[in-house]
């Protein structure tokens, strides 16, 4: 990468933003917004943890990381966690533009998260950043005014990235840690008829396209988070499966997930078939393309 940096980035301390500060903290500084105590986490050279938007001097940050978000498939759709979602995403995002507003020397980037779940619930149809025929649903308002928030920031010539993540699976976190407890226990299978479509993607690939996103000067706009091989629920268990030596064999019918989990059940029963062409057509090659070598590495010892 470029010479050193001071990034900022919110929701430092979620799966993704472990592992950016992970691959930052050596060469750049690195600011962490954060809801949580800054006292309780580790002292490091170039990391610095903050708990408001005040304690941080935007004339010094060159580049702004927004993953923050309170996780939408942690808790059941209430209409209270609904409220929490939208505004955990969207009042941080607006505090940060209006930051970067009144900064004498503004950031240079703001890379801003949002997630397929943008485009809806679709079929098999390949998705690119092009696509337009969404499918109006709770994931889709998440995102959409998430995205036109972050987009404001190009009102203050600040280069504007959009990250569209996937499903994203990775050693010790993400995704895939509430998926293994069942598949070890040998209870692991596809939900609902498993033709829906998992757009996932690996962390490594998260944090290489993100920082490729940063060194490319010239890239700005939406890009797919995703890997090239999205796969159906149905072909996504049985390789996890068959990377456990487990079997897969205990289907989740649909209704069990809508009476478990209510609205929420949509993210499961639905899915995207999302390319990541903007992200291929700039260059990045990743290192993940194929699900068995993801889910070869983050299942490994």
């Amino acid at each position: 990468m470029n010479p050193m940096k001071h990034f900022l980035l919110t929701g430092g301390t979620g799966f993704i933003g472990k592992h950016l500060i992970k691959a930052l903290e050596l060469d750049h500084k690195v600011t962490v917004l954060t809801r949580k105590d800054p006292q309780k986490f580790p002292r490091s050279p170039n990391v610095t943890y903050v708990d408001s938007v005040v304690d941080i001097n935007f004339d010094n940050i060159g580049v702004v990381i927004n993953l923050a978000g309170e996780p939408i498939a942690n808790k059941r759709w209430s209409e209270q966690q609904k409220k929490e979602i939208c505004d955990s995403r969207w009042e941080m995002t607006e505090m940060l533009i209006d930051a970067i507003a009144d900064a004498k020397v503004r950031p240079q980037l703001l890379i801003n998260a949002s997630a397929i779940g943008f485009y809806g619930r679709q079929n098999e149809l390949p998705i690119d950043e092009t696509f337009t025929n969404i499918h109006d649903e709770f994931s889709h308002k998440v995102c959409k005014r998430w995205e036109e928030i972050a987009l404001q920031a190009k009102d203050f010539n600040v280069r504007t990235c959009i990250t569209r993540f996937g499903i994203v699976i990775g050693p010790k976190g993400g995704a895939l840690a509430k998926m293994l407890p069942a598949y070890y226990l040998c209870l692991g299978g596809p939900m609902g008829n498993g033709k829906q479509y998992m757009s996932w993607i690996h962390i490594d690939d998260v944090v290489g396209g993100i920082l490729h996103l940063v060194e490319n000067q010239s890239l700005e706009g939406i890009f797919n988070f995703t890997a090239p091989g999205a796969v159906s629920n149905q072909e996504f268990s049985q390789i996890l499966a068959d990377t456990l030596n487990r079997p897969n064999f205990m289907k989740m019918p649909a209704f069990v997930l809508k009476t478990l989990f209510g609205e929420m059940s949509e993210l499961f029963l639905y899915g995207q078939n999302v390319t990541p062409k903007r992200l291929i057509d700039s260059g990045y090659q990743f290192q993940y393309p194929q699900l068995g070598d993801g889910l070869a590495n983050a299942t490994s010892p």
